[in-house]
Order: structure tokens, then sequence, then C-alpha cells
């Protein structure tokens, strides 16, 4: 059974874009390539609320490939994937192809 998690208010799911581990000619690429600080939206939340109490949304939707800080975020596991959960103001950015 597949677990499905929708975030609170202006939180985001995102599934971390992990590092090649061989080049596409076969050659092992060692660890210390560098860390990717990117990641897929997999969910957002509704919004945070103003002070009236109207909902302002997520500029975040599923889908988009983001920039991410170097630190921050909570670490959540579902079945046997891994995921990261980050407020929308946490978020640096929207990576275009």
């Amino acid at each position: 059974m597949a677990k499905r998690l929708i975030p609170c208010f202006n939180r985001i799911l995102i599934e971390k874009v992990v590092a090649p581990s061989k080049s596409t000619g076969g050659i092992l690429l060692p660890e210390s390539t560098g860390k990717l600080n990117s990641g897929k939206v997999v969910a957002v939340g509704p919004g945070a609320r103003n002070k009236e109490g109207n909902t302002i949304p997520v500029s975040f939707k599923e889908g988009d490939h983001v920039l991410l800080p170097e630190y921050g975020g909570s670490e959540i596991k579902l079945g046997d994937k891994e995921y990261h959960l980050y407020r929308e103001d946490d978020v640096l950015g929207i990576l275009q192809d």
C-alpha cells in the first residue's frame, strides 16, 4: 500500500535528485563530486493564511525542479523512498530546462 503525504500550510514535499554514480561511458565517479542541492516537487500544501484568514497559495506546483539550500528541511521516509519537507520560504528557486 503506497502512502501519500499531503503537506500542511506552505510546506513542500521534495524528492532530492541523486548524483549519478557512473558516467555515460561506464566510469565509476567518486563520491567527492559534490552533492546536488536540487529536487523535484512531489506534493505541495494548500498555503499559509494571512491576518484576514485568506489562504495565500504556494508558488510551486508538483513536478517543478527546484534549487534547495545546503541545510534544512525535514527528512521523511515513505516506504523505501526518502523525501524532504521544506517551507516555501526555504526553497531558493525554480530550475528551468
